[in-house]
């Protein structure tokens, strides 16, 4: 065996195990988290970075705006730090939703490695928390200053002591301050564990820099990307999609330049920003706008700084998806959660046998608050929560749509308990909705039907910030039907809308249906052992069966 081929094996063995000090990273972050968003759901992300702050490795755990937005925030920190300024034990947070990861309720944590006297790496890692101040989790802010508390880039701890002061202006401005401080350390834990393993690691294979390792894990991903690109139709591909938005809908315009191995994103024409908080910061955009990319394109290559450099996304200062300072963002996910189907609508068009329907996108944050008159106190009524909604994800050509689970944020879900235990809520139903996936020869993913009241007798707020697909279901592809649209309602009757802040009244229940996945193909061409089956689990109807999948009478079960 050549020394260039035991070489070779040596850095795939060091970027195996790169990953793995992320991973555990990102574990520490899951173990010792507070709010329940990030320790059920996984909403987080963790990454390691050299000395120029290039991110050379992911954890898997994590969601696509965190890590890809984070990628990004780095360069911001080092504008402000640069790496020679930086000591062993000094850490540095921002929470700023331009230079962060689009919102105020993301903190970013960035830690440097040291070895032997000399910065070797950075480590990042970024987690929701629950309350910021402001208005809360909420569409409703009609800037950012109403929104919650901006830290800008600081240290946060020097020589392994924290700033108390800043901790402090935090968690006065805050109605959950506990749970926010130990979310904010748990963040600080987490980047010091990767610092340990890391170090652990480099002793090991006898190394001094990660330069040469940095190097093989840029060059080898941007080769597979940019194969991957190539492999792509040239072309200029353009789609269309319309969001329910808030005081208006949201028109996305999307062109797809793939010229070689290079794709340009172009958003000219989309909406502009909205007055409230639905809005995307560029750097959430340029998240999900390649995650969209890479998951048809480039699905196998890793994620890190060369692959996603192998990608260009333009956007209009002042629209919905480039936002200027300072516009309102808290719901972000509203429109930046669907723009991999976006990039589907683009996709398809070239490679129509690899491109899914569309997904139900934005999760729906189930924020919810006990205490309705902020002007005054109420200790038997105060509670801040959030749970999470997930509707159908979008079938492919060869795979029917995942049911309940969230893409692209790949966030789970919060167990009904916690929250129950956090709460005096009770969850009344959570279920499957029969027929919600859209029909297809695969058909799309089912959604949910969540139905909480309040066991204490009063009202309970809950926030629609994210809730979207009212009036636009997610669409079928090459021939398959749209999955089901949302709604939201009380168990009483009345009519719930998207974006704003509803009171839920004493003795009666929120209840929400999320949209269901697209469905993929003519319905007709579905295999009817497959109909069969899907009847007898009860996820369609008779009449589904009959009407849509033209089972015969003989075949299907009343």
């Amino acid at each position: 065996m050549s020394g260039d081929t035991l070489q070779l094996i040596h850095h795939q063995v060091m970027w195996t195990r790169l990953i793995s000090v992320v991973e555990e990273q990102a574990q520490a972050l899951l173990r010792t988290a507070f709010g329940s968003v990030v320790r059920e759901a996984g909403d987080l992300s963790a990454g390691v970075y050299d000395t120029g702050g290039r991110m050379m490795a992911q954890a898997v755990t994590g969601t696509p705006g965190h890590v890809n937005t984070m990628a990004m925030a780095m360069q911001h920190f080092l504008q402000r730090f640069p790496i020679e300024s930086m000591q062993p034990g000094d850490v540095f947070v921002t929470n700023d939703p331009w230079m962060g990861t689009g919102h105020l309720f993301d903190f970013v944590v960035v830690t440097p490695a040291f070895l032997d006297g000399q910065p070797v790496a950075l480590f990042a890692c970024t987690s929701h928390v629950t309350d910021v101040g402001g208005r809360g989790f909420t569409a409703d802010a009609t800037s950012v200053f109403e929104e919650g508390t901006l830290i800008p880039h600081m240290r946060i701890r020097t020589n392994d002591q924290l700033n108390d002061d800043l901790l402090g202006i935090i968690a006065a401005n805050s109605r959950n301050p506990v749970e926010v401080l130990g979310d904010i350390r748990s963040l600080i834990s987490s980047n010091d564990v990767g610092v340990r393993r890391l170090q652990a690691m480099m002793q090991e294979f006898s190394l001094n820099s990660l330069d040469d390792l940095a190097a093989h894990i840029f060059t080898a991903s941007e080769q597979a990307t940019r194969e991957a690109i190539a492999a792509v139709p040239d072309g200029r591909y353009r789609s269309s999609m319309t969001l329910d938005g808030y005081e208006k809908p949201i028109q996305l315009e999307v062109s797809l330049q793939i010229t070689g191995d290079r794709i340009v994103v172009d958003y000219a024409g989309s909406s502009a920003a909205s007055r409230y908080g639905i809005n995307s910061p560029k750097c959430y955009t340029d998240a999900y706008s390649v995650f969209g990319l890479k998951c048809v394109i480039a699905p196998e290559t890793p994620n890190n700084h060369a692959s996603l450099q192998c990608f260009e996304v333009h956007a209009e200062t002042g629209s919905c998806v480039a936002p200027a300072r300072p516009s309102a963002v808290t719901a972000r996910h509203v429109i930046g959660q669907m723009l991999p189907d976006a990039m589907f609508g683009c996709l398809v068009q070239a490679l129509p046998d690899l491109t899914p329907a569309e997904s139900a996108g934005s999760i729906w944050v189930l924020a919810m608050s006990g205490n309705t008159d902020m002007t005054r106190a109420d200790p038997a009524n105060d509670f801040n929560v959030m749970n999470v909604g997930l509707g159908g994800v979008g079938a492919s050509a060869h795979t029917p749509g995942l049911n309940t689970t969230a893409f692209p944020s790949g966030v789970g879900g919060i167990p009904v308990e916690i929250t129950e235990t956090e709460s005096p809520l009770l969850f009344r139903h959570k279920e499957f909705i029969c027929d919600s996936g859209g029909a297809g020869r695969m058909p799309g993913g089912l959604s949910q039907r969540i139905e909480i009241g309040n066991t204490d007798d009063v009202d309970f707020l809950v926030s629609a910030a994210t809730w979207d697909r009212f009036d636009n279901p997610p669409r079928g592809r090459a021939g398959g039907h749209d999955g089901r649209a949302g709604t939201a309602s009380l168990a009483s009757g009345k009519k719930l809308v998207g974006k704003t802040t509803h009171c839920i009244p004493a003795g009666d229940a929120l209840v929400v249906e999320l949209p269901g996945g697209g469905g993929f193909g003519d319905p007709s061409e579905r295999d009817q052992s497959d109909v069969e089956a899907d009847l007898e689990a009860e996820t369609i109807s008779t009449s589904t069966a009959r009407e849509v999948y033209r089972l015969p009478d003989d075949s299907s079960k009343a």
